[in-house]
């Protein structure tokens, strides 16, 4: 690993940075321009819509089970497993 390498985040903090903004615009227009590089550069708000996606799915997923569960056809399945398993001999 190199030494600005971070274990959770591979290749963000070791990844060449991108190339410098020309300045040869003057002052307030250039100033815009390296704001918006910088800006275009960094993905530091990536994780967290990733990590947003996956809980709505993970929610998704919850509700398509629970539907599932509260079927009549899946309670008897399921009541009829307890019972044979708690039942003796």
């Amino acid at each position: 690993m190199t030494p600005n390498a971070h274990p959770l985040l591979p290749g963000r903090l070791d990844r060449p940075a991108a190339p410098p903004v020309e300045t040869e615009e003057p002052g307030r227009r250039a100033a815009v321009r390296r704001r918006l590089a910088a800006f275009l550069r960094d993905d530091g708000g990536a994780a967290t819509a990733e990590y947003a996606i996956v809980i709505m799915a993970a929610v998704g997923f919850a509700g398509v089970l629970l539907a599932v569960m509260r079927s009549d056809e899946v309670r008897g399945v399921l009541g009829d497993l307890v019972r044979s398993a708690l039942s003796v001999g």
